[in-house]
């Protein structure tokens, strides 16, 4: 069984398919070996260990790099994020084509314009039809029929009245399927409220983001499941609790106080290591 023939099975489970988010080979293999089925890149947080703080930094050729180090460092499915398809639908046929050289088992695509600095905007929702349309057949031409396509939507951020944002993005989640795509990620929901009615209306798998800044303290992974939501991204906890580690040891050693941290706290044990790196 191939990697998106695997990636497809898990998706089908009942439970939902937890997916911490990496950002380089060392953090996939530290979700592989905590016991998670598979990996999602994520291309904020690959722009963020890269030294760039805007997404639209990261260039293809760095994403397609440590993505393809990613997908050689662990053996379960990973998912590429290749964010718009870094271009119009031609382009995006291209960007296709790479991810499944390198071996990915799916990868979102989105329908936001990546931001320079100013407010969010989305593009048509015909024009990302055509790019999911583009990105199913470039995967069947290139022998990955299978390939999973994960149509993600911003829409939720892109009007100021929230129940017109959550009824646009339904439209769009269910006019993503009808193109092409296998899996619908809406992105920015807030509430337990918002995840039940898109679980209701949404005519296809559905992903969320869980332990975002936003939505950390109203609701739980076990919450997600009764809801029947078919997968989970975490998509900036990992680079964002690794930098909070790394925040608090130098604190503590500018002020002298880092033997008062308990090693727990600061260190990966020698043993734990080891057995990482040789797995």
């Amino acid at each position: 069984m191939d990697q998106s023939q695997k990636l497809r099975k898990l998706l089908s489970h009942k439970q939902p398919l937890v997916m911490p988010d990496a950002y380089d080979l060392i953090s996939a293999m530290m979700i592989q070996k905590a016991g998670f089925k598979a990996v999602q890149c994520s291309g904020y947080s690959i722009s963020i260990s890269k030294g760039h703080y805007r997404e639209i930094d990261l260039s293809l050729e760095e994403n397609i790099e440590i993505t393809g180090r990613i997908i050689e460092a662990v053996e379960v499915p990973v998912m590429a994020d290749a964010e718009d398809g870094y271009g119009d639908p031609e382009a995006v046929k291209e960007t296709v084509k790479r991810f499944i050289e390198i071996g990915v088992a799916g990868m979102n695509l989105e329908d936001q314009v990546l931001s320079t600095g100013g407010p969010l905007q989305i593009i048509s929702g015909d024009l990302m039809g055509e790019k999911l349309i583009m990105a199913r057949e470039t995967a069947e031409i290139e022998g990955n029929p299978e390939l999973v396509i994960n149509g993600r939507t911003d829409a939720l951020k892109s009007l100021d009245h929230r129940e017109d944002a959550l009824n646009l993005s339904i439209e769009r989640a269910n006019q993503y399927i009808d193109d092409g795509a296998d899996l619908i990620f809406i992105t920015y929901v807030e509430t337990l409220d918002e995840v039940k009615t898109i679980t209701k209306e949404v005519k296809g798998p559905v992903s969320i983001a869980a332990g975002m800044p936003y939505n950390i303290n109203n609701f739980s992974i076990a919450d997600l499941e009764k809801l029947g939501v078919a997968r989970i991204s975490l998509p900036t906890l990992l680079i964002l609790s690794s930098l909070g580690a790394l925040k608090r040891s130098l604190e503590q050693l500018k002020t002298d106080k880092l033997m008062d941290m308990p090693n727990e706290s600061l260190f990966i044990t020698n043993e734990d290591l080891k057995d990482l790196l040789n797995s």
